[in-house]
């Protein structure tokens, strides 16, 4: 995920908004005193798991629906994970290739035993139109074939799913500089490799290339560490909880910067205790 690293790199030292306090990445790290956190998967109980190709293709569902749960403030990830869940232990065809490419929006909701409509919910749909179509072209119908041909590689992994599945394709373009995110590509990887404990489907040699999730959730903690600061001007956006669109530069920035924190505090806590860490340490 060097082209990730790299870019997000280029806007944290180009950033007019967000930036990155070295202070404040010395300070969590001294304050880890070496013991990072470990917190193991599904460890609310949400997620399907029968240690086989149906988890593949549960957790590539969902990862294709797992964005934006705003404006709606009683929907959350847990209600997609355990939604789908429940969709699955009740059906086991409910995602099969040739079901993801018919949904509609009431059925996706109803699945999700949802009673309104959902944010987004006509991207969401086309999501998994796309996803059950190109599954059906290229890899038979199945995840697990997708995972299968990318030889335990995580890096080999992001490319297939990012090639073959635009919806995955989450990249920008920052002050004329083209930046790569990619989040819900490296979290499906990531969800294989915590879910199957890294062996089986989740065995990837390359486990560590995978960076932090440019999420919502952990750019919000990192400011309140001290280690992500925002010009007054974003900050009275974020603190007033306006949107920000999609792809504008205070967006990028927040998104990027999270991921170029969140290395640098890999490199130091690393320098700190003689060992390579992992943005999701090892189970």
């Amino acid at each position: 995920m060097e082209k990730v690293k790299a870019s997000s790199a280029w806007v944290a030292s180009n950033s007019s908004h967000v930036f990155v306090d070295a202070s404040g990445l010395e300070k969590v790290v001294e304050e880890l005193h070496d013991n990072v956190p470990s917190v193991t998967w599904d460890f609310e109980g949400i997620h399907y798991f029968d240690n086989g190709p149906l988890t593949v293709q549960y957790l590539f569902v969902l990862d294709t629906l797992n964005f934006c749960f705003w404006p709606d403030e009683e929907l959350h990830y847990d209600h997609l994970a355990a939604g789908l869940k429940a969709a699955l232990e009740n059906d086991s065809s409910v995602f099969d290739a040739d079901r993801l490419k018919s949904y509609s929006g009431p059925q996706l909701r109803k699945l999700l035993n949802w009673s309104r409509p959902l944010p987004l919910e006509d991207e969401r749909v086309r999501l998994l139109h796309e996803v059950g179509t190109e599954l059906e072209k290229s890899f038979g119908g199945k995840a697990a074939n997708l995972v299968t041909a990318a030889g335990n590689s995580a890096v080999c992994l992001v490319e297939l799913v990012t090639r073959h599945f635009p919806g995955f394709r989450d990249h920008s373009v920052y002050k004329g500089h083209q930046v790569f995110l990619y989040k819900r590509a490296q979290i499906f990887v990531a969800d294989l490799w915590g879910a199957f404990k890294g062996q089986g489907y989740g065995a990837f040699h390359d486990i560590g290339s995978v960076t932090i999730f440019a999420d919502y959730i952990v750019p919000a903690v990192l400011r309140q560490l001290g280690v992500l600061t925002y010009s007054p001007s974003l900050a009275t956006i974020v603190d007033g909880k306006k949107e920000l669109p999609s792809g504008t530069e205070e967006e990028v920035e927040i998104r990027a910067c999270t991921i170029y924190a969140v290395e640098k505090l890999r490199e130091l806590i690393g320098t700190k205790a003689g060992k390579e860490v992992c943005a999701r340490k090892p189970l």
